[in-house]
C-alpha cells in the first residue's frame, strides 16, 4: 500500500527535530510545516517535507495524476514500481489535504474502558454531597463495579467496551491503553485482559494492556492488603503474563487503596517478569507513590494532583512521564491541580488521557481532555497536543507512534482545521476529516 498526502499543514511533534529551517519547519514547538507532503509505504511513513522540496519523481506523478480535492484509488500493479528518483511510480491513494492539519493519530494512554455496569447513582450521591472517599468507604467506588464485571463473560465485556472504543476512534485515536482492575480475583482479571486484547481484532486500533489487580480491596475480603497482594494479585499477574495478556503493571497508591509499601512486592514481581510499571499516585492525598514509581523507573505516574517538588524531581531523574487526567479532576470537583509548572521546570514529560471509567471519569473524548488540560490545568495547546501524541506514547513505552517521522507507523489524523491550537480550543466539536491507521484510511 502506497499513499501520498499533499498540501497539508503538518505538525510533526518530533522531539528530535534538527535543521528545522532545512526541513521547512516554521514553528519548532509543534514542528509545523505549513505546506507539506507525506509519503506512506507498507504502513510506515516513508518520507515527508515541504512541498517545495517534493522529490522530482513525486512531482512528476502529481502533475500527471493528482486531481485537486479528490481522493481516489488508482490502478494497481503498474510496471516498474520501484519508487526511486527515476522509476515510474504509482499510488494506491492520493489525498490533497488542501491546507488541512495533519498530525500523528491521537493516543489515549490511560483508560479503564473494559468493565460491566455503570455508576450513575454514585454520580448522584456525590452531587448530594458525598466525597469520593466517603462513597468508596460506604461500598461504592471501584468495588461497586466489581460485581457487575465479575458477572460478565469476555464477549459481554468486549461488547460493552467497543461502544466506548468507537467514540475514541471517531476522534482520531489509534492507540489505547486498557487496564484490568475491576475483577479483583484471578479469573475476572484474566477475562478483562482477554477482552482488552480482543479489541484489536474487532476494531482498527492498537491496545496496550496494564494489569491493575492492586486497584482496591475486593468486597468481602477478610485478609490484609498484604495478603491480597500476595495471594491474589501476584498469582493473577503471573498467570496473565504466562498467557501474554500483560504489557505493564499498575496499582492504585492511595489512602483508600494501597500504600507504597503494600504495592512494592507487586512491582518486584513485575521486574522479575520483565514488565514495566506505572502507578496511580497522589490523586487524593500524597502517599509516596511517586517516589516508589521513580525507584522502579516507572513509565508513568498518573493523576499526580498532590505531587510535590521532591516527587517531580524524582520523576524527572527516573525519566517517568506524568499523566494528567482532567476528566477525574472535573467529575470529582477537585480543587488541587497537578503541579504543571514544576513538571515544566524539571523536564517531566506531560501526557493527557481520558481515564475512561464508569465512576470518576465517564469520559470518552480525547479532544475534550485536551481542552480540559488547558482550561483546568493551565497547559498550553502545544502541551496538550504533545500530551496525547508524543508524550502519551512515551508514557506507554511505545517508540513507533506519536510523531511524524520517517520509519514510524503511519498512524495519522487529518483535521478540518488550519492550526493545531484549534484542537484544544473547541468544546464538543470533532473536526476529524480522515483517520489513517497503519497506512490504511479508515
Amino acid at each position: 500500500m502506497k499513499a501520498l498526502i499533499t498540501n497539508a499543514a503538518m505538525t510533526l511533534l518530533d522531539d528530535q527535530i534538527t535543521n528545522a529551517a532545512e526541513k521547512g519547519v516554521v514553528d519548532e514547538s509543534y514542528g509545523l510545516i505549513p505546506n507539506g507532503y507525506l509519503l506512506i509505504q507498507d504502513g510506515l511513513i516513508s518520507a515527508l517535507g515541504p512541498m517545495s522540496a517534493l522529490p522530482e519523481y513525486l512531482a512528476e506523478y502529481l502533475a500527471e495524476h493528482l486531481t485537486k480535492n479528490l481522493t481516489k484509488n488508482l490502478a494497481k500493479n503498474l510496471a516498474n514500481d520501484t519508487a526511486n528518483d527515476t522509476a515510474m511510480v504509482h499510488m494506491d491513494v492520493t489525498i490533497d489535504a488542501n491546507g488541512r492539519l495533519l498530525t500523528p493519530a491521537l493516543i489515549d494512554c490511560h483508560t479503564h474502558i473494559v468493565y460491566g455496569g455503570d455508576r450513575a447513582v454514585e454520580f448522584e450521591l456525590r452531587l448530594n454531597g458525598a466525597s469520593y472517599a466517603e462513597v468508596a468507604k460506604a461500598g461504592g467506588g471501584i468495588v461497586s463495579t466489581v460485581s457487575a464485571t465479575r458477572a460478565q463473560s469476555v464477549e459481554q465485556l468486549l461488547e460493552g467496551a467497543l461502544a466506548r472504543v468507537d467514540a475514541l476512534i471517531a476522534e482520531g485515536v489509534s492507540l489505547i491503553e486498557v487496564k484490568s482492575g475491576y475483577g479483583l480475583d484471578v479469573q475476572t482479571e484474566l477475562r478483562m485482559l482477554r477482552a482488552a486484547r480482543a479489541i484489536e481484532a474487532a476494531r482498527p486500533v492498537r491496545v496496550v494492556t496494564s494489569f491493575l489487580g492492586a486497584h482496591a480491596m475486593p468486597p468481602g475480603e477478610d485478609g490484609s492488603p498484604e495478603d491480597y497482594i500476595e495471594k491474589t494479585c501476584i498469582p493473577a499477574l503471573r498467570q496473565a503474563h504466562k498467557e501474554g495478556l500483560v504489557d505493564a503493571v499498575d496499582g492504585f497508591c492511595e489512602s483508600i487503596a494501597f500504600s507504597a509499601d503494600q504495592i512494592a512486592p507487586l512491582f518486584d514481581v513485575a521486574a522479575e517478569l520483565g514488565l514495566p510499571v506505572k502507578l496511580h499516585a497522589e490523586q487524593l492525598t500524597r502517599c509516596g507513590g511517586s517516589l516508589l514509581a521513580a525507584r522502579h523507573k516507572a513509565l508513568s505516574v498518573d493523576h499526580v494532583e498532590y505531587a510535590n517538588e521532591d516527587d517531580v524531581i524524582a520523576l524527572g531523574v527516573a525519566g517517568s512521564a506524568a499523566v494528567m487526567l482532567p476528566g477525574a479532576f472535573y467529575t470529582l470537583r477537585e480543587t488541587q491541580k497537578p503541579p504543571v509548572a514544576l513538571f515544566r521546570k524539571h523536564g517531566v514529560p506531560m501526557a493527557l488521557a481520558t481515564d475512561a471509567n464508569p465512576g470518576s471519569s465517564p469520559l470518552t473524548s480525547v479532544l475534550l481532555a485536551m481542552n480540559m488540560g488547558c482550561t483546568l490545568f493551565g497547559m498550553t495547546p502545544h502541551e496538550a497536543l504533545a500530551g496525547v501524541t508524543r508524550n502519551a506514547a512515551r508514557a506507554l513505552g511505545v517508540s513507533d507512534s506519536g510523531m511524524l517521522r520517517p520509519g514510524l507507523r503511519a498512524d495519522l489524523a487529518l483535521w478540518d482545521v488550519a492550526h493545531p491550537a484549534e484542537l484544544s480550543y473547541r468544546i464538543g466539536f470533532n473536526p476529524l476529516y480522515r483517520r489513517i491507521y497503519g497506512g490504511q484510511i479508515t
